[in-house]
């Protein structure tokens, strides 16, 4: 079953700054794990996330399994996105 994807604020500028083969990349992906996202993602310990790596960048990702919805929490450079993890706990 595909899963529909919400994408917070975050996510949204983070893509905006990055250059376009970066972001396509990065919405490439997001859009085809869409049909078996569990495939593709890693829990993450502490919080109820999972995290998507691609390449150099890692998404964070919330999934409600009763909407089947993947909520795209936030993406950042791979050296700077357990920052948020530990700021948000």
């Amino acid at each position: 079953m595909i899963y529909h994807i919400i994408w917070d604020s975050q996510p949204r500028d983070f893509l905006k700054k990055l250059d376009n083969r970066d972001a396509l990349r990065i919405i490439n992906k997001i859009n085809q794990i869409a049909d078996n996202p569990y495939r593709y993602l890693e829990p993450l310990a502490g919080i109820k996330s999972f995290k998507l790596r691609i390449g150099k960048h890692r998404v964070l990702i919330g999934m409600n399994e009763k909407n089947k919805t993947m909520n795209i929490l936030v993406i950042g450079h791979r050296k700077n996105i357990y920052k948020y993890i530990w700021k948000n706990k």
